[in-house]
């Protein structure tokens, strides 16, 4: 009996029980804790002592500026705009020391046909780059130019109206807008007639190493074969960098096939034909490297953000994500009636809330299989890619205002990246409101999990074992990692606002977490994918997809988070509150 109960634990996220002190130092969420926190404070000690050069005079005459301009137009000026950026233009990972830093941790590049030009580019590669990219990137320098001189004489037209005509106004924001596009365009192309020579592969060896290391440590403290971990994590890294290469590939990128989904494919595809090798499997530590990177994640929800964008985006994030989680888990059980509630809820998490990594939450809350995590997952990557093409081309085609445009998509759309990238799509605001909204529902993950966690151990587990379950066993059950990403983000929000919104752009947003460790982030949950793929058996999901309802749940759960989060932001930003969407 014993032995067939560790059987069956094994296949569960989180397993269950009791909670003793050594739990800080043997169990997986508290080392994903304490090695996510290492990379913060490591951070926080390699970028705040070194501010870039004459920041804040920067910070000052661009500040000086923005007041100015504010209090003269009832828009955002060309020179609001021009001021904006050379603040923001101020970062801390630009620095020669924080360049160097990101090199180390660099992943492979972009590439079209040649899968060697993601790892290496000589200086005579370089040249000819330079030499064939000069004429776009003049061209849309010139572009840039001149649309800066339209938007100008229409801001001038506006302002010798005093700008009290509403018509004119409209106009010179409308040619602002166009000239911030044609400057993105010229910045874009001036960086690809500007190519360098690069060497990549000296530096994933040494992190493959390093990072190798670094897990490592847990696995040593936790009871498990370091040696074996580390023989096999050589397998893992070498399929997360090939999954970073083939996202790399122009015509993927295009698409929208990230890093994920193909760590997932590709990991599937051994695990599927050839088979895992029996030397990997020690170093298929799914839930630890995502974790960590979930704890990295939370440093990057800053309460300022939210803050930023108001009401309505707490509104269309905080209302209609567990408006549909709760809808279509009911639909699940009662309409599907899906046998297991675990993958019901873990699918509902998923599509709900913000994609792999509540489904990670909500999946150690619920103790769900493994197999059911791995589905749930799957569906999102897929609906993701497909999500971020069509939805830009929906809102563009019915001429939706790129603001509801962009709360929409950032309501929607699973992964914080796609939404980034879906929001790129249509414009500067649309971006902002996209990934804000996106970072405000992020918030949820851990709200999400405790939720799950009594819903599961006070209704669920009575009602089918018929057994009462205490109050301590919220505890037990609730995954000890999200205290860590409540942990960051609440810290990472203090130190924002403790050195003000300029510092902490570039020292904080700019510095420590892009520069160094949004990177890791990005890292260990492309190892997680590719431990997912390598550990997954299609034989073992088979079950789960019978009668195709799974698909049917992610489905009916999207359309109606698509509709209520339509109707929502409509509502928010353009009936309740339109004097925020006029002021972002």
């Amino acid at each position: 009996m014993a032995e067939a109960k560790t059987q069956v634990d094994s296949n569960i996220v989180v397993d269950t029980g009791q909670s003793k002190w050594s739990d800080l130092w043997l169990k997986e969420d508290y080392w994903a804790i304490w090695l996510g926190f290492s990379l913060l404070i490591a951070g926080l000690i390699i970028f705040m002592p070194r501010p870039p050069a004459n920041m804040h005079e920067v910070f000052d005459k661009s500040n000086a500026i923005m007041e100015q301009e504010a209090a003269k137009a009832p828009f955002k000026t060309l020179e609001f705009f021009e001021a904006q950026d050379a603040k923001e233009k101020v970062r801390a990972r630009n620095q020669s020391f924080a360049k160097k830093i990101a090199g180390f941790m660099d992943k492979p590049k972009g590439w079209t046909s040649n899968p060697l030009d993601a790892l290496y580019r000589t200086q005579a590669q370089a040249d000819a780059i330079n030499v064939k990219k000069a004429p776009a990137a003049e061209k849309a320098a010139a572009a840039a130019v001149e649309a800066r001189a339209t938007a100008l004489a229409a801001q001038d037209i506006a302002a010798a109206a005093g700008f009290a005509n509403a018509s004119l106004n409209a106009t010179a924001e409308t040619e602002i807008d166009q000239w911030r596009r044609a400057n993105a365009k010229a910045s874009s192309a001036k960086s690809k007639a500007n190519a360098k020579p690069y060497n990549v592969i000296p530096g994933l060896l040494g992190f493959m190493v390093v990072s190798g290391l670094f897990f490592s440590i847990g696995i040593h403290f936790m009871g498990g074969d370091v040696k074996k971990f580390l023989i096999g994590f050589t397998a893992v890294f070498a399929l997360s960098v090939f999954a970073y290469l083939m996202a790399g590939q122009a015509t993927a990128k295009h698409y929208g096939f990230g890093y994920a989904a193909w760590a997932i494919f590709l990991g599937m595809l051994i695990a599927n034909t050839v088979g895992t090798p029996d030397w990997v499997k020690p170093a298929l530590q799914v839930e630890f490297f995502i974790k960590t990177g979930l704890v990295l994640l939370g440093g990057e929800i800053l309460f300022n953000k939210i803050v930023a964008i108001g009401v309505p985006g707490i509104f269309v994030a905080w209302f209609v994500t567990p408006v549909v989680l709760i809808t279509t888990f009911w639909f699940g059980q009662k309409v599907l009636k899906i046998e297991s509630k675990t993958l019901n809820m873990v699918i509902s998490s998923d599509m709900s809330v913000c994609g792999t990594s509540a489904a990670i939450a909500a999946a150690a809350a619920c103790r769900a299989k493994k197999e059911e995590l791995t589905l749930a997952i799957g569906l999102s990557l897929v609906f993701t890619s497909i999500m971020m093409i069509v939805m830009p081309a929906i809102i563009k085609a019915t001429g939706m205002p790129y603001i509801l445009g962009g709360a929409w998509m950032g309501g929607t759309i699973d992964a914080t990246g796609a939404v980034a990238a879906a929001g790129a799509f249509l414009s500067e605001k649309a971006l902002y409101v996209a990934a804000t909204i996106k970072m405000i529902q992020n918030v949820l993950i851990g709200v999400t999990a405790f939720g799950i966690a009594v819903y599961w151990t006070m209704k669920v587990e009575p009602k089918e074992t018929g057994n009462k379950v205490g109050w301590m066993e919220i505890w037990h059950r609730f995954p000890k990692f999200v205290l860590g990403f409540l942990a960051a983000s609440v810290f990472f929000s203090f130190l924002y606002t403790k050195i003000g919104p300029d510092a902490g752009f570039t020292m904080i947003d700019n510095g420590v977490l892009r520069g160094f460790t949004r990177i890791c982030r990005d890292w260990f949950f492309c190892f997680s994918f590719a431990a997912i793929g390598l550990a997954t058996n299609f034989r073992e999901l088979a079950p789960y997809f019978k009668g195709g309802k799974p698909f049917i749940l992610y489905v009916c759960g999207q359309s109606l988070n698509l509709v209520l989060t339509l109707t929502m932001a409509y509502i928010m930003f353009y009936l309740v509150f339109p004097e925020i969407t006029a002021a972002i």
